[in-house]
């Protein structure tokens, strides 16, 4: 069995004996500044900074910082074996593509080639509500759906049905974004994409959207922009809602946006399957709480009942496994991908997951594990 570490070989290969070296950089925490060269100022304004004056997306990174590995010898495997099965899906290591939007603007090809990607190395794609690309044009074997929950029930009723016709299998629904988060980066610029149409795919395909409008949206696009705003912002978004998602699909539901135990306790109560702790990469409130912060006591408290899934902040391999060690059952990889993108499209977001692969599974190799469920708080100290 092939290890994903052996992605380091063919590259050390290409180099040596045709002369060739990665036109993207291995050192995936140096991918933004590589892909800045590349974005217009208004998508990397909207890609890269965060909400208020970026505190919480810095504490994220600090909170890897804090935890350091702890490698035992003597205990290595020359086979690793890093596949799972979370919430009925079948993956070959524990990382899945986060939900994120409007993607055409990293890429013509948008969420179509990073969907190509994962499904290219079996990884599970998640697609995003405000997607470029409308939920049937996704094709990937493993796909999950996110949900912004939107004020209108016919519309929200259409996505569901849409998205189980399609083939996904898990319903992920984000909490964190009642409305947009405060980000001067965009501010500054006046720039919000969705205002030009742009990551609006899954609503202007929608027969239940379109019905409500008067006139079809090549005639008035302004109309359904602003039908749109109407129904996006959904700030009293409350636990009770969670009945209507849950009659209406049957496959499982994962709550993402989770950073507080007792939130984490009432989805256990809620009858929901699983959760994603994270603060949504730093973009929604500044001055939070990082994500990785709050996995281990939200480990501690549902881990026996939901599916724990972590993001925000992860970029290495080496953070992947500290996720993983501290509780959660994988991780989701969203900007570092957005950054692949905008440098060489499908291929650019191939590239960074094999080295995400790569770097857990050396990872793991060098720390004395042959797989990520032997991970555990011993692997990692304090720093």
């Amino acid at each position: 069995m092939a290890n994903f570490g052996d992605y380091q070989l063919q590259i050390y290969l290409q180099g040596m004996l045709q002369g060739t070296t990665p036109e993207i950089t291995t050192d995936l925490a140096r991918l933004e500044s590589q892909a800045a060269g590349k974005l217009t100022l208004e998508a990397m304004g909207y890609i890269g900074p965060s909400a208020g004056g970026g505190s919480t997306a810095r504490a994220n990174q600090a909170a890897f910082d804090r935890w350091r590995l702890a490698p035992r010898m003597l205990r290595g495997s020359t086979e690793r074996d890093l596949s799972c099965t979370i919430l009925g899906t079948a993956m070959p290591a524990p990382v899945l593509v986060a939900p994120i939007g409007v993607q055409t603007l990293a890429h013509p090809d948008g969420e179509l080639a990073t969907a190509r990607a994962a499904d290219t190395l079996g990884l599970t794609y998640t697609h995003s509500t405000q997607a470029s690309h409308a939920i049937e044009q996704i094709e990937a074997s493993n796909k999950w759906f996110q949900l912004y929950y939107p004020t209108d029930r016919d519309v929200c009723l259409s996505f569901l049905q849409r998205a189980k016709a399609a083939g996904y299998g898990v319903l992920v629904v984000t909490l964190d974004t009642g409305t947009i988060g405060w980000r001067p980066a965009d501010l500054d610029r006046g720039f919000l994409p969705f205002l030009k149409g742009e990551g609006l795919a899954n609503y202007f395909s929608d027969p239940v959207f379109q019905s409500k409008l008067a006139k079809p949206i090549a005639e008035d696009p302004g109309a359904a922009v602003m039908l749109w705003a109407q129904i996006f912002p959904n700030v009293g978004l409350s636990w009770d809602d969670l009945s209507f998602l849950r009659d209406n699909w049957d496959g499982p539901i994962v709550l993402k946006g989770i950073t507080a135990v007792e939130d984490a306790k009432l989805a256990a109560e809620h009858g929901v399957d699983g959760i994603v702790v994270s603060n949504h990469g730093g973009r929604q409130v500044d001055g939070a709480v990082a994500s990785l912060d709050a996995l281990p006591a939200i480990a501690d408290a549902v881990g026996e009942q939901l599916t724990v899934l972590f993001d925000s902040g992860v970029r290495t391999g080496s953070d992947a496994a500290k996720a993983l060690a501290l509780g959660a059952k994988a991780v989701l990889l969203g900007r570092p991908l957005l950054y692949g993108l905008a440098l060489a499209g499908q291929a650019g977001v191939e590239h960074v997951l094999r080295c995400f692969l790569a770097e857990l599974d050396l990872t793991l190799a060098l720390s004395g594990y042959a797989n990520h469920r032997e991970l555990n708080r011993d692997s990692v100290v304090r720093a």
